[in-house]
């Protein structure tokens, strides 16, 4: 299958409904990518955005630059946050030096200087992975970037009950926030061990 009929498909499919990440997952194409297509589809129509894109594949195409300074930057935050995800590595670059960088294009720069794992490499073994045989044994904690905004979930691992906290920020003030709610409307009473992959946000004022 070709770009234009993953494009055409991925236009029929956003027409039923699916969502990004299930049409990137049925594609085989990175979910950003499907977006962008998806959101020229939306604007130009999808035969004006066949005609340009077959028009712009005409031509070579220069890779986009991006400066060694920038680089620098995506490195030293993926040190300075403890190997964060290239999201949170996206959200730092564009809250304090006002770059807007692709997620793919913050991987690329990783590998780099990194080796990064695969999509169709196995996790390894990192250690003891927490179980739970009771309520509130185990309660796990992640961020998702929807870009302004940040929802902040939590999941007992034992029975499922889940909680989210849409914040405006992923500063561990918003952390603590969204702690104290969840503590109180969902994970009542006593919780031995609170999972996080130690971002940023589940420092400082969470902490």
């Amino acid at each position: 299958m070709d770009t234009r009929t993953r494009i055409i498909v991925a236009a029929e499919l956003a027409t039923q409904g699916l969502s990004v990440s299930a049409i990137a997952r049925q594609l085989d194409r990175h979910r950003e990518t499907v977006g962008l297509w998806l959101k020229a589809v939306r604007i130009k129509g999808l035969a004006a955005f066949l005609e340009r894109y077959a028009q712009a594949k005409k031509g070579p195409r220069r890779g986009r630059q991006v400066s060694r300074t920038v680089k620098r930057l995506v490195w030293a935050i993926r040190a300075r946050e403890y190997d964060c995800c290239g999201q949170k590595i996206q959200y730092f670059l564009a809250r304090e030096q006002n770059i807007d960088l692709s997620v793919p294009k913050i991987y690329e720069i990783l590998a780099e200087r990194y080796i990064l794992r695969s999509r169709d490499r196995t996790n390894q073994l990192r250690g003891i992975v927490p179980t739970a045989t009771v309520p509130r044994a185990v309660v796990q904690m992640d961020t998702v970037d929807f870009g302004e905004v940040f929802a902040f979930t939590g999941v007992d691992i034992y029975t499922k009950e889940a909680d989210v906290v849409l914040r405006p920020g992923l500063t561990s003030e918003d952390g603590a926030a969204f702690l104290h709610t969840v503590m109180i409307r969902r994970f009542t009473g006593s919780v031995q061990i609170v999972q996080t992959d130690g971002g940023p946000e589940f420092k400082g004022a969470f902490a």
